[in-house]
């Protein structure tokens, strides 16, 4: 058996670690292993297992997207983040969801320019070095679609907004060892709202952002 191989097993206990080590003593081979393993995911929402959820921040992703002057648009991404999902699908409206972001973890592959952004006249991550997000609201837009009604805190000032999110699926994760669901998101925000309006005008107010995650369930409903 190879030395990964013993160490995924190594590294899983109980029942899934015997489902691992099955798969690579039958074959030998990658195909056995990906049809125990890979999960049955389910794109309905009434599949999601009701409960408590924490971010698998490994597996996600926030970028925001900006029209440069009408050329390209310019994208940029923060690494430090978190956040927590509690829901059920029976009663989707009472789902709720909290989020923080590191300011300043911006990434725009130019650490130079990086700092003039968490500067002052821009997100001014040195007074104000967290972003929230909590919701107070839900509302199903379409079979795998919802729109979040939250308060989003940036640079010290909080404005009510709307995150659409699409469930991509859900399952019994084996690698991970508990369900885990998926959603890709988008927030459209105005920059200016929250006083980031440096060259407001010359450049556009309307940003876009990107989410992309993961939630594993920590804790069942009830």
């Amino acid at each position: 058996m190879a030395g990964f191989e013993k160490d995924l097993i190594r590294k899983t206990s109980g029942l899934n670690a015997a489902l691992l080590a099955l798969a690579f003593s039958l074959a030998g081979c990658s195909s056995l292993a990906s049809a125990v393993l890979k999960p049955q995911v389910e794109s309905a929402p009434v599949s999601v297992p009701a409960g408590d959820y924490a971010l698998d921040t490994k597996h996600a992703s926030i970028l925001f997207k900006i029209s440069h002057l009408g050329y390209s648009s310019y994208v940029g991404r923060f690494n430090t983040f978190d956040a927590s999902l509690t829901g059920d699908p029976a009663h989707p409206e009472a789902a709720t969801v909290t989020a923080v972001v590191d300011m300043t973890s911006l990434d725009i592959a130019n650490p130079e320019f990086a700092g003039e952004l968490m500067g002052p006249d821009w997100f001014d991550a040195a007074t104000f070095p967290q972003a929230t997000f909590k919701t107070y609201g839900l509302k199903i837009v379409g079979e795998n679609e919802a729109d979040i009604s939250g308060d989003l805190t940036l640079k010290g000032k909080t404005q009510a907004v709307i995150i659409r999110a699409r469930l991509n699926g859900s399952a019994y994760d084996r690698l991970r060892g508990a369900d885990v669901v998926g959603f890709s998101a988008t927030l459209p925000i105005n920059r200016a709202d929250f006083g980031i309006d440096k060259y407001s005008g010359l450049i556009t107010d309307d940003v876009v952002i990107e989410i992309e995650a993961e939630f594993i369930r920590t804790k069942p409903a009830g």
